[in-house]
């Protein structure tokens, strides 16, 4: 097993880059799976997945644009 050189980069914005993806990437599963499944009460956790999953890539995302004070650039 080769690691990218991605994986081993020493910039927080690659990093952030892959995380949003993965995070992304399970918001859709989530969200899929509601429509799965039929138990109401499964179905609310998979929501719940995706929203708390979304507020994480908002983060990443805000960390990358330096949009909020505490990823500012200190």
């Amino acid at each position: 097993m080769t690691i990218s050189t991605k994986e081993t980069s020493a910039d927080p914005m690659v990093h952030s880059e892959h995380m949003q993806k993965q995070l992304q990437d399970l918001i859709d599963h989530a969200r899929k799976d509601v429509n799965r499944v039929e138990e109401a009460r499964f179905q609310a956790l998979l929501e719940t997945t995706a929203e708390v999953l979304t507020g994480l890539k908002t983060a990443f995302h805000h960390y990358s644009e330096h949009k909020e004070k505490a990823w500012g650039n200190g």
